[in-house]
């Protein structure tokens, strides 16, 4: 018997990548798309710990409405269906604030310019609960047998949902997946991981059990990615392979990279900023602790990722320091951006670093400049707040608003040890 729909849920990803959303009955599913549902302009400014980091342009006064696309709803089973939001003005024009238009605009962009991208997303959650916690192997079979039933339910979900899920598997940490999702169109991969998470967020309370996508869900336990794989072509032609430079890149694919790297310590904020992200990142902790590229290299922020016959999907680039904290749709507007920046500027792809860097000397990165991915929130936000590729990219409101969050999230969690803060934000980006 075929489910009567009850719930239309509508969300958007605020700017310490926290989902926030809207409710209405499945029958004015009409007025949500038409109309939209009324939120405050301080939305935009909530912290990882609802703290409301205020501004001149975002506080109590106005009033935006959150909009859904009818043609984006999702079945979520029992009734129950979600799609992506954008933010709009009371006139009915796009919010500047809007991260989701923010992303299309880039993609408009780089179309613009004769460039096409797509864009893949791994997916790191932990499980927590009293059925949790049993024997373990960092990605064994029988951790994976142990919660077959879980994952046969998170399959069967997605398939519902029209999610196109391309492997699970046991991580290194106890109770700790992973999840590959099939790359598609920017927009719409960084809506498939938002899906993916209230997927993955309703089996794991359906089994008694509550999913983490913390950076640090555990301490002393294994940290939370949300790698990004991206690749670009150009007038159709892809520009990652078919090239003379390094691992078949072309020119423009060596730019794009240079590009990302060249600014990657100012949007470090936009990819792993959280009271959490810094403690991920470590060296020998495959989290991408330093700023420099390399084929297959996993301890690189930018692994490449060279065309074979066992790459289904063609050379791409992933981006391994972005974790779940991050609001997708900037974090791929940053990483797009960044390439189309690069492809402008010609710029410079620096030398292939072929081995771990953490074991090279300190002289020894130096002399190569590889230095490591910066940490300090302080840092992190006043490179962003100088940056004129951000406000190309992202525009001035999204800068305020993004910087403001961050400032006031380093204002509150400096104040608090590492396992108070692991506590307190476990289940923020739930």
């Amino acid at each position: 018997m075929r489910e009567v729909p009850a719930l239309t849920i509508g969300s958007i990803v605020d700017m310490a990548g926290v989902a926030r959303a809207k409710v209405m009955p499945a029958a004015r599913t009409g007025v949500f798309e038409e109309v939209g549902a009324g939120v405050s302009p301080s939305w935009n400014v909530f912290c990882s710990d609802d703290r409301i980091a205020f501004t001149d342009s975002f506080s109590v006064v106005g009033d935006l409405r959150l909009r859904i696309d009818r043609s984006d709803l999702r079945d979520l089973g029992g009734g129950v269906s979600w799609a992506p939001a954008t933010l709009h003005e009371q006139d009915g024009s796009t919010a500047a604030v809007c991260t989701r238009s923010a992303l299309a605009a880039v993609v408009a962009r780089l179309a613009a310019d004769g460039l096409d991208a797509r864009v893949g997303h791994e997916i790191e959650f932990t499980l927590f609960g009293d059925a949790c916690g049993g024997e373990w192997s960092a990605y064994g079979l029988g951790a994976v047998l142990g919660r077959e039933d879980f994952l046969k339910d998170l399959l069967r979900n997605a398939e519902r949902a029209q999610l196109h899920i391309e492997q699970v598997h046991a991580e290194y940490g106890v109770d700790q997946f992973e999840m590959s999702i099939a790359p598609s169109a920017p927009v719409q991969a960084a809506d498939l991981v938002v899906l993916a998470r209230i997927l993955i967020s309703r089996t794991a309370r359906a089994h008694g059990w509550t999913a983490s996508f913390s950076p640090i869900p555990a301490i002393g336990g294994a940290g939370n990615g949300a790698h990004q794989h991206f690749s670009l072509t150009a007038d159709g032609r892809p520009i990652f392979s078919g090239g003379n430079r390094e691992h078949g890149m072309t020119d423009a694919g060596a730019s794009a990279l240079g590009g990302v790297l060249a600014h990657l310590a100012e949007f470090t904020v936009v990819f792993a900023s959280s009271p959490l992200s810094g403690i991920r990142l470590r060296p020998d902790n495959w989290s991408g602790a330093y700023v420099c590229w390399g084929l297959e290299n996993r301890e690189a922020a930018l692994r490449f990722c060279a065309e074979s016959p066992s790459n289904p999907h063609g050379a791409n680039a992933e981006l391994k320091l972005v974790d779940p904290s991050a609001n997708p749709y900037l974090a791929t507007a940053a990483i797009l951006g960044l390439s189309h920046i690069g492809i402008d500027n010609s710029a410079q792809l620096p030398p292939e670093m072929v081995v771990n860097p953490s074991t090279l000397t300190e002289a020894e990165r130096d002399e190569r400049g590889v230095t490591r991915v910066p940490t300090d929130v302080g840092a992190l936000v006043q490179n962003f707040s100088c940056s004129s590729a951000a406000k190309k990219i992202f525009g001035e409101p999204i800068v305020e608003a993004l910087v403001s969050v961050k400032g006031a999230e380093r204002e509150t969690f400096s104040q608090m040890d590492e396992a108070t803060i692991v506590e307190r934000l476990r289940y923020t980006w739930s």
